[in-house]
């Protein structure tokens, strides 16, 4: 089973991602993983963060001359901004004044200071716990998302993403479609697929900045490719749906996260909640897609369609009440360098998990120690479902 682990600390020396499972035969493009890292760095509103780290993925093992050998695969991404922390976040050895000035005893709330400080005993510096649960490390997932990418390429699979709501500004109320989501530009400030809209939503951010506070949002992710018959009814965690809400819950501030129409037809009756099968030309096809591509767990060979709601980042310069854990006294929650909003990378970030889900899921169904024996099996199935089988699986694309 394909699987990932991350690991490193946000102004630690570097961070690492380790995929287990991919089969043997992957041509990867290291310019394409960068490409993704770059999109995740991108975006109005972020912080001071993104003008120092330049991401570049740093292949460990697992590779030769460009193409996997189904050991596992290990990225890294060097932090730049370990160069100003070395002596505060060195693995060995640190300066005892230098990391004094940094050392936080004021958990914020909204982030897992406080949580995390019970749980490891890091009562004397929140740095513990902080650099580690910081939203730096989905650096590291996109980079295996990347990577995931590129092999469900190979299959005619593509993930594309957008935002649908910045605050109170609301672009878009309902599930995306994929063609609302390609007509997002990646060179926009903030990834909507509304032009038209983005100088009002610069000037909504611009205020909220100067206001001291944060911003949160919706963003939509559609799947277009995905072969039917992937996850399983059979058992609760093969729950293909279930597979990408925990997947998309586990990125940092996500708060919610819906598949399909969840939240409008929760409102309304059966006979306009679910997807009429109507016959094809080559075989079914839905005249909707409320369910957003599954059914009982399980794709349908409809798009799969998810939106994710991101809570306002925590770290507010006009800070929350919090209270001094050496001293128990009642202080203002720390302050460290953060983004106004993160909502643009969101979706940057969501294509990539996604992917990764898609992918192990992809791999348990057809997967084989070569390439070439994962596009065997998907052709074999292919020509199971001839003539009643989703359409749009029995014309594919790749």
């Amino acid at each position: 089973m394909l699987s990932l682990i991350t690991a490193g600390e946000s102004h630690g020396p570097e961070l690492v991602a380790v995929l287990s499972g991919l089969p043997s035969g992957l041509r990867l493009s290291r310019e394409a993983i960068d490409r993704e890292l770059a999109r995740r760095q991108h975006g109005f509103g972020r912080g001071g963060r993104q003008k120092i780290e330049k991401d570049r993925v740093e292949v460990r093992a697992g590779l030769r001359n460009g193409i996997t050998l189904g050991s596992p695969l290990v990225l890294a991404i060097r932090n730049r901004d370990f160069e100003n922390w070395a002596k505060v976040m060195d693995p060995w050895e640190t300066d005892p004044a230098q990391a004094a000035r940094r050392q936080l005893t004021a958990p914020r709330p909204g982030h897992a200071d406080l949580a995390g400080a019970w749980k490891f005993n890091h009562r004397e510096d929140l740095r513990n716990v902080l650099e580690r649960a910081s939203a730096r490390e989905t650096a590291a997932r996109v980079a295996a998302g990347a990577v995931c990418k590129q092999f469900l390429a190979n299959f005619g699979v593509e993930v594309r993403s957008g935002v649908l709501a910045l605050g109170e500004k609301v672009l878009h109320p309902g599930p995306p479609s994929f063609e609302l989501l390609a007509q997002v530009d990646d060179h926009s400030p903030l990834r909507t697929p509304f032009p038209e809209k983005e100088a009002e939503l610069v000037a909504y951010v611009e205020a909220v900045k100067h206001q001291g506070d944060t911003l949160g949002g919706i963003v939509g992710v559609v799947a277009r490719g995905v072969p039917p018959g992937l996850g399983s009814y059979t058992q609760w965690d093969e729950r293909l749906d279930g597979q990408l809400a925990q997947a998309v819950m586990a990125v940092q501030a996500v708060k919610a996260v819906v598949i399909g129409a969840g939240w409008e037809v929760a409102l309304g009756p059966g006979s306009q909640a679910h997807d009429p099968i109507v016959p094809g030309t080559r075989g079914l096809r839905r005249s909707s897609n409320h369910a957003g591509g599954l059914e009982g767990g399980v794709t349908n060979g409809e798009d799969i369609v998810l939106r994710a709601a991101m809570k306002p980042i925590s770290t507010l310069r006009e800070p929350l009440p919090s209270v001094d854990l050496t001293t128990l006294e009642a202080k203002p929650a720390a302050y460290e360098r953060s983004d106004v909003t993160a909502v643009p990378a969101l979706g940057v970030i969501l294509e990539n998990v996604v992917a990764f889900v898609l992918a192990r899921a992809f791999l348990a169904k057809f997967g084989g120690d070569h390439m070439d024996d994962v596009r065997a099996s998907l052709e074999a199935y292919r020509k199971r479902l001839a003539g009643w089988g989703p359409e749009a699986f029995l014309t594919p694309n790749c």
